[in-house]
C-alpha cells in the first residue's frame, strides 16, 4: 500500500460567482469526493489537505461587517474555523461516498498547526493580500488602530497583507501518520495549517500570517514518509508559455528542469509556481513522484496517462 498526500484548493469548491453558497461548495465537494475514492479502492492510504483562500475572504468580510456589534477574530483563529468546517464537508462527502460503494472506511479531520520560524523574513516585508479592498481613509483608520499592514492595489483600493512564512514542520503529523496507518483516510493541513511561532521553552502561540497550502502539504507528505504527492488544480497538466499561442503541456519534468523553468518565469508567482515548487520539494526530500493534475483526471494521472509528474 502506497501513502499519497492529495492537496485540493480552496478555489476548487467554489465553481464561479453565482455558486459561492455552503450548498454550492459542499456539491463541488461531493464531487471531489468521488474521484479521491477511486483512488481509496485502490487500497492506497489518503491524506486530504486543502485550500481555504475564499473561505477565509468570506469571514473577514463577515467580520467588518460585524465591526463595533463583534469582536474581532484573529486570521489563526479563522484559519482553524475553516479547517473544522471544510473538514466537516468533505468527512461527510467522503463517508456518503464510502457507504454508497459498500466502502469500509472512516475519515477524520485533524485540526492541524504549522511551525513557522518567528524570524522569518517574510514577516518584515508581509505580501500575502487578505480579506476586502478599503478606501485610503478607511486604511489609515486600520493601519492606525489595528496596526495592520496594508498597500493600495492598482487603483482599486488598499486591502491588508499579512506575511507567508516558510513552513517548517506540521507539529500534528505523527497524529496523521497514526491515523492512516491504522486504516484511516485523513484530513488535514486545511489552509496551509494554523501559523504558529514557538518560544524559547517549545510553546506555541498563533501569528497573523496565511501558509501556502502545497508548500505544507510537501512538508507533511515527508514528515509522514508518503510515497506520492498529488497537488489537485484547475488544469489537466503544467504548461510552458501558459496561455500563449506556443503553450506547450509537460507530461513529466525533471527536478532540474522545473527548477530551470521556475527560474526562467513559466509559472505565475500566484498560481503554478508553488505547485511546481512544492513538488520539486517533495522529491528532494526524498519522495518517490508527485503529480500535478486536475480532480477528475487524478486516476487517470496515477496510471501515468495524463498529469504531470515530477521525477528525479
Amino acid at each position: 500500500m502506497k501513502t499519497m498526500v492529495i492537496a485540493i484548493g480552496g478555489n476548487s469548491l467554489i465553481k464561479d460567482a453565482k455558486h459561492m453558497s455552503v450548498a454550492d461548495q459542499y456539491a463541488a465537494v461531493v464531487e471531489t469526493a468521488r474521484h479521491i475514492t477511486d483512488l481509496s479502492e485502490r487500497g492506497h492510504g489518503i491524506v486530504i489537505t486543502h485550500g481555504n483562500g475564499p473561505q477565509v475572504g468570506f469571514i473577514l468580510l463577515r467580520s467588518e461587517h460585524s465591526r463595533g456589534l463583534l469582536h474581532e477574530v484573529p486570521l489563526d483563529s479563522i484559519v482553524a474555523d475553516t479547517q473544522g468546517a471544510l473538514g466537516y464537508q468533505l468527512q461527510q462527502a467522503l463517508e456518503n461516498e464510502f457507504r454508497r460503494r459498500g466502502l469500509k472506511k472512516s475519515v477524520a479531520t485533524v485540526v492541524t498547526q504549522t511551525l513557522v520560524e518567528r524570524a522569518d523574513p517574510a514577516f518584515a516585508k508581509p505580501t500575502k493580500p487578505i480579506g476586502e479592498f478599503y478606501t485610503r481613509e478607511q486604511a489609515e483608520e486600520r493601519m492606525r488602530v489595528e496596526r495592520w499592514t496594508m498597500v493600495e492595489d492598482a487603483g482599486r483600493g488598499w486591502r491588508r497583507v499579512v506575511a507567508s512564512p516558510q513552513p517548517v514542520r506540521v507539529v500534528e503529523a505523527e497524529v496523521v501518520q497514526h491515523l492512516v496507518k491504522h486504516g484511516y483516510m485523513v484530513v488535514a493541513g486545511g489552509g496551509g495549517g494554523i501559523p504558529v511561532v514557538a518560544d524559547e521553552s517549545g510553546c506555541l502561540s498563533g501569528v497573523a500570517a496565511v501558509i501556502d497550502k502545497d508548500l505544507a502539504s510537501a512538508v507533511l507528505a515527508r514528515q509522514i514518509g508518503a510515497d506520492i504527492l498529488v497537488i489537485s488544480t484547475a488544469v489537466e497538466k503544467v504548461c510552458l508559455n501558459f496561455g500563449k499561442p506556443d503553450q506547450k503541456s509537460l507530461d513529466s519534468v525533471t527536478v532540474a528542469e522545473a527548477r530551470r523553468f521556475m527560474a526562467e518565469g513559466h509559472f505565475a508567482a500566484g498560481s503554478m509556481r508553488p505547485k511546481v515548487d512544492a513538488a520539486v520539494r517533495f522529491i528532494e526530500s526524498g519522495g518517490s513522484e508527485a503529480i500535478i493534475t486536475c480532480p477528475e483526471k487524478l486516476s487517470a494521472a496515477l496510471d501515468g496517462q495524463s498529469g504531470t509528474r515530477v521525477v528525479r
